[in-house]
């Protein structure tokens, strides 16, 4: 019998221990495997500014499959029709943007549960996620090993974060800091103070109340801060930016330089 896929992402969130994450943007299923060879814990496949679809997803999922680091779908919003989609085709952690209220997080657990617990549709027999029917008691156990994260990036969302993370069945809480930074007045700005407190006052009050904390920071400082305020999964690069900053240091020695050319190189 074929037995669901172990979340092991999720059992080390639950145990306290910290993974560090990289945000893949790029829509690209090579891309995608090179930066599951990598090392980091998770990857963060992101449809919600990323150009991204379920087909493009579901590549992604398949090429980094065989590799440890645990893939996480940020799909576009909340819509109940979309995570039953990013599910069946086998995402098992996914992070919800745009989560301002416990009801919103109650409806995303909804979302991601069968009946008679939630809303999901049921169409396990046809999906990736049961292999194909091939996994007897998918529809049973599934929810073991689903993980489920929101993502609250908003001064309302501050304001109700006590709520949240008690909803039952949140697996952890991510905190934003693009979008909260534009909505506490500081847009472009993630490091005013303003910004930095909250910031710190959330992560701290996520894990007094026994959830995990994720923070995205591409800059080593700040991601090490945000670690010693007790984030526990934090992206710590975005391969846009690893690219372009690699395409430009690649550059940068040439630059004016002169010479004869004498046509094109081949290979």
């Amino acid at each position: 019998m074929t037995c669901i896929p172990h979340n092991p992402f999720k059992a080390a969130i639950q145990s306290g221990q910290t993974q560090l994450g990289l945000w893949v943007t790029c829509a690209n299923a090579y891309v995608a495997e090179i930066s599951a060879g990598a090392g980091y814990d998770w990857l963060l496949m992101d449809a919600e500014h990323g150009p991204n679809d379920i087909p493009s997803l579901l590549l992604q999922l398949q090429a980094v499959a065989p590799y440890p680091g645990h893939p996480i779908v940020r799909p576009a919003n909340a819509d109940p029709a979309l995570i039953k989609q990013v599910l069946d085709i086998g995402a098992q952690t996914l992070l919800i943007p745009m989560v301002d209220t416990a009801e919103d997080a109650r409806n995303v657990v909804s979302a991601m549960r069968y009946a008679p617990r939630g809303i999901r549709g049921v169409g396990a027999t046809i999906a990736r996620a049961s292999r194909w029917g091939r996994v007897r008691d998918y529809l049973q156990r599934t929810e073991e090993e689903l993980c489920l994260l929101v993502q609250v990036e908003t001064r309302r969302g501050l304001e109700n974060l006590d709520d949240i993370v008690c909803v039952e069945g949140v697996d952890g809480v991510f905190i934003g800091p693009a979008d909260l930074s534009a909505s506490l007045g500081h847009l472009g700005d993630a490091g005013h103070p303003d910004v930095q407190g909250a910031i710190e006052d959330a992560i701290r009050r996520i894990r007094a109340a026994g959830k995990a904390a994720g923070f995205l920071a591409p800059d080593p400082d700040m991601a090490k801060k945000a670690l010693s305020w007790g984030a526990n999964f934090v992206a710590v690069a975005v391969d846009t930016m690893l690219y372009t900053r690699a395409l430009a240091d690649a550059l940068e020695p040439f630059r004016g330089v002169t010479g004869d050319s004498k046509g094109p190189l081949s290979y």
